[in-house]
């Protein structure tokens, strides 16, 4: 059997025997804004071109909370892991408490 490598081109496409890579990863992000000290909590398959939208000032949400600093993210594989996560922290309970006191916001 041969030994999994990312630099295969079949496990990077998805094509091996045993080991199947994504392509894609989904990331949940927090955002902190330079301007008003508060946070914004996103959710994207593209990190780094979510974060340019966001210093842009293309993300409406975002826009007038510029300068912002991307102070945390987390990766998943699976689509729906990654938006749960999102909606988890967005209702600002147990799931958002416990990552700002891990951060050290609280």
């Amino acid at each position: 059997m041969a030994k999994a490598s990312v630099s295969n081109p079949a496990l990077r496409e998805g094509r091996g025997d045993s080991l199947q890579l994504t392509k894609f990863m989904f990331y949940v992000y927090l955002l902190l804004s330079l301007k008003d000290n508060k946070f914004y909590i996103g959710y994207t398959s593209d990190l780094r071109i979510r974060f340019k939208q966001h210093i842009n000032g293309e993300v409406e949400a975002t826009k007038y909370r510029r300068p912002l600093k991307l102070i945390y993210y987390e990766s998943y594989l699976e689509k729906n892991m990654a938006r749960e996560r999102e909606r988890k922290l967005k209702q600002f309970g147990s799931a958002y408490n416990g990552l700002m006191k891990r951060l050290g916001y609280k």
